[in-house]
């Protein structure tokens, strides 16, 4: 058999995308390399699945091609996407952090219903522990090959996701068989990614959950900011801040430094103002209580620690030089990042193949007719609270609704052009 589409990799964008192609009739054969499908989907958001999001915009989003990222965004917004798992029967609910969830609070709820639609659809085949090895194109047809198979289609398309978490099988081999027919890449880089130090007052902290702003400063340049909460650790910092910024750090030439605000809805001169608010109206409060009011009290220990001031001292003994100090320390810390827990523990993969060789509004290849891109694999990157997912499944339904209209339309003339591997 020809099959009209060969989708690898059954990850979420792979899933979409077959579902999507199958219900406009097209014949799909879906290979997945593992024993099971949708591993992230399982470990995603804690094991809870973080859908999509209230608000999504090309903004949520890092690429070199950023308009790109636009035009799919629009064409599968993130109402789609509840409908959508609202007809496969999953209810999704709004948490008051923008971020939707299963009512269930459960990722495998949502690969579930993803997989009875799969399992019902007569026109999808899937296969489990068929990793491609290889891909080629003669004429107008594709064939896909691994140890002990081969398969023909006229279509296929690359749904493999980047390098993040290894142990679910990414291994960069989608980005090798882009590679084999001409295509190239933008560097790619582990994002969503915990940051590591050597810091042992704050890997004393581990546990310890509180709101902040992180500020990336490259060559005392800001490259980027965020306010979200942050997470330290027995090895370092995470949380929703430590892993957006995560990306940013290991992109930034230079000599580079990322800021903690620990109380961020003070800054430097506010805080400053605060302080001898607090020390005219209570100069007997002590220090430590007028910091214990606004964070954790394991971490305002180890603020004053850091300052050199000691935690019994009462405000109206609180000298110029500590006062500064104590600014410094709450609002302006420099924190001690070595570096990045890499692949194995990154959401996401950053960079991917280059969308300048991609249709922006079809996501096929500019270089061979009818190999097609979804997902991870391409130069794009959300921020963490379901933008990843969010293109998953826009850029999934974005590849099936062409392949349909391809299939009803068929181009005149032309034949794909490829030598793979």
């Amino acid at each position: 058999m020809i099959y009209d589409v060969i989708i690898v990799g059954a990850g979420a964008a792979g899933l979409m995308t077959a579902i999507q192609a199958a219900q406009g009739g097209l014949r799909v054969l879906l290979l997945e390399g593992q024993k099971k499908v949708g591993a992230k989907i399982l470990m995603s958001g804690g094991t809870r699945c973080n859908v999509t999001n209230k608000v999504v915009t090309q903004k949520d989003f890092n690429s070199e091609r950023i308009i790109d990222v636009r035009n799919i965004l629009r064409s599968f917004s993130n109402a789609g996407t509840v409908r959508f798992f609202k007809d496969l029967g999953v209810e999704l609910v709004l948490e008051s952090t923008g971020k939707y969830f299963p009512s269930t609070h459960s990722g495998k709820t949502v690969l579930e219903a993803l997989m009875r639609k799969i399992n019902s659809e007569k026109n999808i085949t899937l296969l489990c522990e068929h990793k491609v090895k290889a891909a080629s194109i003669k004429g107008d047809e594709f064939t896909i090959q691994g140890d002990q198979f081969h398969y023909s289609a006229k279509n296929i398309v690359l749904t493999t996701g980047g390098l993040s978490y290894p142990a679910t099988g990414s291994d960069g081999i989608g980005y090798r068989l882009a590679q084999s027919f001409g295509h190239s890449m933008i560097e790619t880089l582990p994002a969503l990614t915990p940051l590591i130090t050597q810091d042992n007052d704050f890997k004393s902290l581990s546990g310890i959950t509180l709101e902040v702003q992180l500020t990336l400063l490259a060559e005392g340049k800001k490259q980027f900011s965020n306010r979200d909460s942050f997470l330290f650790t027995h090895f370092g910092f995470s949380g929703p801040s430590a892993l957006d910024i995560s990306r940013h750090f290991l992109k930034a030439q230079g000599k580079k430094q990322i800021i903690v605000n620990f109380i961020p809805d003070f800054h430097e001169d506010t805080w400053a103002e605060h302080l001898r608010d607090v020390q005219q109206k209570t100069p007997r409060k002590t220090i430590r209580g007028v910091l214990t009011e606004l964070m954790p009290q394991r971490l305002a220990d180890v603020i004053l620690k850091k300052a050199g001031i000691e935690s019994t001292l009462s405000m109206n003994q609180l000298d110029k030089v500590s006062r500064q100090h104590l600014i410094d320390g709450c609002v302006h810390y420099p924190l001690d990042v070595t570096g990045v827990l890499g692949y194995s523990k990154a959401e996401v993969t950053a960079g991917g193949i280059d969308l300048t060789q991609i249709n922006p509004k079809t996501l096929e290849s500019k270089l061979v007719p009818g190999l097609f891109f979804a997902g991870e694999i391409l130069d794009v990157d959300g921020r963490i609270g379901g933008f990843n997912f969010q293109w998953a499944w826009a850029s999934g339904h974005t590849v099936a609704q062409v392949l349909i209209k391809k299939q009803i339309f068929p181009p005149p003339g032309g034949e794909g052009k490829g030598e793979g591997f």
